[in-house]
């Protein structure tokens, strides 16, 4: 049919752009529906000494009161990371805990008949703690005498958890004799970079309703991008069986990683399981900013060796993560820095180690670009500062190292054999050379001064990511022919607005030979849906398109099947072209009517197909971003003129939300580079907790966004698509950072680069 490369529409656009009720915010239980809230600790670490509710619970309205007290509230330790079992996440988390690690950690769980209600009784409930010494610091975090955790977390790896070293975990990456490397290199560079943490600013907050059906079971509606996984944890930390829970996820309002955790359904599910009443718990901006989860703040230190004409020899970064209260992601972020730099380049030897921490400060956890944002910062850094130290342009020195297609790369896909360690698809060259062009390159590199005060930079960096997560990511898709002819399309992944419910109707689409209109996109009900992981990893297009793929071909079969049993000739005799049975008599039968005929007493037969795929390759997409920024060298503004992303995704499936996808991603990249930066104030409180205080950047603030494929053909995707949801933030913060250094002369190795900063560096530049 030709939908594939084609710019469709988003399938859900018009109604949600109408206003139409599709969030969870919209449903409506009823009356009787309870109000839930938490009381939160004011202390960034305290034990609970005395908590007492008794006041509270007289509040005409108020339904349930509960505290790490009550026999409701069980003592499990867990994880609340959306992760594939077993959990590559510490289990350090209770319901609620005799201690409080965080300002904003939960204290008790107040549930009443309307939120003014439930606001007075919270304020009535006297909690006395014993104030313990907080760690804010994440760089003081080893062997401080202060130790967050001292119960030992369980684990489902070794990934060197030393709870009582406030070491969360720790990563070792090694390939070739690195020390050997930097002996044999002409040039050594090393420096420090430091990423900050970051807020996913989503425009939905966290939202859920719980409430016992007629079977007496569990439901569960909530803005998540990890469904099945939620009905994981509400099983296990709850003491319900799954078969006795239902997650029904409507439309997402934004996600960016955020929702990949889930930090407030168990709460209403733990009032519902207690009350048998219908609960609602909603965050506030407040609670979303400061009581979830954050990018993780890093220092990673780079050492660069290279031959003196541009050949690098050994690429080696240790790493120190920022984990906050609990580990969350902990491990899983961390390791993606070192797998998705590494790759990079062909250097012969590449290191990359540390730990991840804990603090007392909020958690951290998944965020679009998944430690790959942090890492390729650092690293396309400090390949800058190397072609700078060399006086080589730096898109030649790139030239020179970058892994090419065809290539085998021992760190690629996590030294998972030779096979996988191949490099089957990249344009990189192609967008680089592209991107160039582009952006002017060879005129403007590296500054040009617009007046005595005001100076232009260029800069630029490259990146990769992966394509779902190999030899874990398993994904389904179920279709059904309904009678009068149109399909039904059931997957688990979650739309967040993405748009992968579009995606996966036009692949369904494409193979069965039917217009995009005939598929209707059914997402996400656990009861109904098959298994998805969730959206994360980059896995829509990649694993769940295979899987939509398998299942229409499967589809295909099976209608050839029904027609000829119900035809009574060969299937050879049987061509299909989508709509249309041609047989060859040359007589016809359109697929309404044997859709019909096939659910009837005649043919008996429901025709519904699965198709379930998972690979174990993670081929990466890639993306050449190149920034032009003029720098005001009197007050240190820095204003984002030109932004030139230069995508190689694979086959690209739907250019429109392709374009969007890099549009927002170098956005969110840039506020990384320019403005984003969350403030504490001396007691550990986050000051940073609206939109008031906490800046992102407008449309005002980005410049031209120009946008560009080079696409190259995956044989493992889906029409030879990978994936294009993260990579696409990386390159911003770097290109940014470069295009500010050249405009000025000063390496700014710490984000976000503000106004000030710029400012104090031309100062001291000029002393």
């Amino acid at each position: 049919m030709g939908y594939i490369g084609e710019k469709i529409n988003k399938i859900d656009g018009m109604g949600l752009i109408k206003g139409a009720s599709a969030y969870t915010e919209d449903i409506s239980l009823g009356h009787d529906t309870l109000i839930v809230k938490l009381l939160r600790s004011p202390h960034a670490f305290a034990k609970i000494r005395s908590i007492d509710t008794t006041i509270a619970k007289k509040i005409n309205g108020i339904e349930c009161i509960l505290t790490y007290l009550d026999d409701e509230v069980t003592s499990k330790r867990f994880t609340l990371a959306g992760q594939s079992f077993p959990e590559p996440s510490p289990h350090d988390r209770r319901i609620l805990g005799e201690y409080v690690r965080y300002v904003g950690d939960e204290v008790a769980i107040i549930a009443g008949k309307d939120e003014e209600t439930v606001l007075k009784a919270m304020k009535l409930i006297k909690v006395e703690y014993d104030i313990l010494e907080p760690i804010l610091d994440f760089e003081k975090a080893i062997d401080n005498k202060t130790i967050i955790h001292s119960e030992k977390p369980y684990t489902c790896f070794d990934y060197g958890n030393e709870h009582l070293r406030n070491i969360a975990a720790k990563d070792l990456l090694v390939e070739g004799d690195v020390e050997e490397e930097f002996k044999k290199s002409e040039v050594i560079i090393e420096h420090t970079y430091h990423t900050q943490s970051q807020i996913h600013g989503m425009m939905e907050n966290y939202i859920a309703v719980t409430y016992m059906d007629f079977q007496n079971r569990m439901n569960i509606v909530s803005s998540t991008q990890v469904p099945f996984h939620v009905r994981r944890q509400i099983s296990k930390i709850l003491d319900i069986p799954r078969s006795k829970i239902k997650v029904i996820k409507p439309r997402v309002g934004g996600g960016f990683g955020g929702k990949q955790t889930s930090p407030m359904e168990i709460y209403p599910a733990l009032v519902t399981k207690v009350t048998g009443k219908p609960a609602k718990l909603a965050y506030t901006r407040k609670e979303t900013h400061s009581c979830t989860t954050t990018r993780h703040e890093m220092k990673l230190t780079v050492k660069l060796g290279a031959s003196k004409d541009g050949i690098i020899n050994a690429v080696d970064i240790h790493g120190l993560s920022n984990t906050g209260a609990y580990g969350e992601h902990a491990w899983t972020v961390f390791t993606v820095v070192g797998q998705k730099t590494l790759p990079m380049y062909r250097a012969k030897a590449r290191r990359f180690y540390g730990e991840v921490v804990y603090t007392n400060k909020t958690t951290a956890g998944a965020f679009r670009g998944y430690g790959a944002t942090q890492g390729t910062f650092a690293l396309e850094s400090a390949i800058n500062e190397l072609a700078k130290k060399l006086d080589i342009d730096p898109s030649v020195l790139r030239d020179k190292n970058l892994v090419k297609e065809g290539e085998i790369n021992p760190t690629l896909n996590s030294f998972v054999g030779n096979d996988a360690a191949r490099l089957e698809s990249s344009t990189l060259d192609q967008c680089i050379a592209r991107g160039k062009e582009m952006i002017g390159w060879d005129e403007k590199y590296p500054m040009k001064k617009i007046s005595p005060t005001i100076a232009r930079g260029v800069g630029m960096a490259v990146t990769m990511q992966g394509s779902g997560i190999h030899g874990i990511d398993t994904a389904s898709a179920t279709l059904k022919l309904n009678d009068d002819g149109f399909y039904t399309l059931l997957v688990g992944v979650s739309d967040m607005g993405q748009g992968c419910d579009t995606i996966v109707a036009q692949m369904a689409a494409e193979v069965l030979g039917v217009p995009i209109s005939k598929i209707i996109v059914n997402s996400s009900d656990t009861d109904v849906n098959p298994y998805d992981p969730g959206a994360y990893a980059s896995s829509g297009t990649y694993v769940t398109g295979n899987a939509v793929i398998k299942a229409a071909n499967l589809m295909i079969e099976k209608i050839l099947e029904g027609a000829s049993k119900i035809l009574n000739i060969s299937i050879e005799d049987i061509e299909f072209n989508g709509e249309t049975l041609l047989l060859k008599d040359g007589s016809e039968i359109t697929l309404d009517e044997l859709a019909y005929r096939l659910v009837s007493y005649e043919g008996q037969n429901q025709i519904t197909t699965t198709g379930t795929w998972g690979g174990f390759t993670s081929p990466p997409p890639f993306v050449a971003g190149f920034a032009e920024v003029e720098v005001d060298l009197e007050t240190g503004k820095s204003t984002m003129i030109d932004f030139v992303a230069v995508v190689d995704c694979g086959t690209v499936i739907n250019p429109n939300l392709a374009k969007i996808q890099v549009e927002g991603g170098i956005a969110q990249g840039i506020g990384l580079a320019l403005f984003e930066e969350i403030h504490y104030d001396k007691n550990g409180k986050l000051l940073s907790d609206t939109f008031m205080q906490y800046k992102i950047p407008s449309r005002c603030d980005l410049g031209d966004i120009r946008v560009e494929f080079k696409p190259s053909y995956e044989q493992t995707g889906p029409f030879g698509a990978k994936s294009i949801g993260e990579v696409v933030i990386n390159t911003g913060a770097p290109a940014v950072a470069h295009a500010i250094t050249n405009a000025t002369g000063i390496n700014f190795r710490t984000l976000p680069i503000t106004p000030e900063r710029v400012l104090m560096g031309i100062i001291g530049k000029n002393k």
